[in-house]
């Protein structure tokens, strides 16, 4: 009886083993779509693409109203040349005119004290003799002092006159000369933003705005397909998922299209449509597994997101 029973067993295995699986398995093309958005808000001027073209990268693609960016930009602009012009007018110190001003200055200041210095000592000498009082001696004096104090005023301005700004006063203007021509880099950021080209190639497949209307800042205005980003999503029976693996090679055919390779990308690690209980030998025959294979560029141009396919593992 058990003999029988073995022999039994075997013949169902061996008639199991036997039934032919199919062999293509049902999927469908996936986009990982691309949405061009500008970061600031504006009418919209220009689209320069429409739904199906392909562009290529650097094309461009729309433009919205840049009034308020023009307007930065040239204040910035503004602000540089006017730092600059500070800068360099503090490298070159004062004017020749303005330095042969304090120069007679100084000459008439040294003349004056001479001057004075003469009626101090003419003072001194009368005090001494009783011809005037002290009280017209401390004036002289004072007059003398004074003017010799405006000679060496003068004098120190002369000097810095020649020597121009001090290096701080020099080194803040650079600094400020620095950030402005940073702001105007901000400025100039932001008027680009508002004429936007597609960063990669790719299929138009919609435009989401038309001419006129009113842009919201980050709004995609344009949706872009590239060709590396069409795979082929398909579902593997958890009897066969052991016969595939990353950059195996699946052959996909269309209605109506010619047959197409791809490179297994992506496999799902865990199984779906089953419920993740005790698996019996019936319910592991229910277990699928989310396969994505993505074909050559070239390739992914004759396919459209939504079209269903037939994949067979080589």
């Amino acid at each position: 009886m058990r003999r029988v029973m073995a022999l039994l067993a075997a013949a169902a295995v061996l008639a199991g083993c036997g039934k032919p699986e199919s062999a293509a398995l049902q999927g469908y093309i996936e986009g990982e779509f691309v949405r061009v958005a500008a970061p600031f808000p504006g009418t919209l001027v220009s689209l320069d693409v429409q739904r199906g073209a392909n562009v290529q990268a650097g094309a461009a693609l729309f433009t919205l109203e840049s009034e308020r960016e023009d307007a930065a930009r040239g204040e910035a602009e503004e602000r540089v040349r006017k730092a600059q012009a500070q800068v360099e007018d503090l490298r070159k110190g004062r004017r020749t005119t303005e330095i042969d001003a304090v120069r007679a200055q100084l000459a008439q200041a040294e003349v004056t004290a001479a001057f004075s210095e003469k009626e101090r000592v003419r003072a001194q000498g009368l005090v001494e003799k009783g011809f005037i009082s002290p009280n017209r001696f401390d004036e002289a004096k004072a007059a003398a002092d004074r003017d010799r104090n405006r000679v060496v005023e003068l004098q120190n301005e002369l000097g810095t006159a020649r020597a121009g700004a001090r290096p701080d006063e020099i080194r803040a203007a650079e600094a400020e000369a620095a950030a402005a021509g940073q702001a105007l880099k901000q400025a100039d950021w932001s008027l680009r933003q508002k004429s936007v080209a597609a960063s990669i190639s790719g299929r138009v497949t919609d435009t989401l705005f038309a001419r006129g209307d009113w842009v919201p800042s980050g709004a995609p205005v344009v949706t872009l397909l590239p060709p590396g980003n069409v795979k082929v999503r398909f579902f593997v029976p958890e009897t066969r998922l052991g016969a595939i693996s990353i950059g195996q090679k699946v052959s996909v055919a269309c209605d109506g299209c010619a047959p197409l390779t791809a490179a297994i990308s992506f496999i799902a690690p865990q199984a779906e449509y089953t419920p993740p209980v005790i698996y019996s030998k019936e319910s592991r025959a229910k277990l699928v597994f989310l396969v994505e294979a993505r074909p050559a560029p070239e390739d992914a141009m004759r396919l459209h997101p939504g079209q269903p396919v037939d994949v067979t593992l080589q």
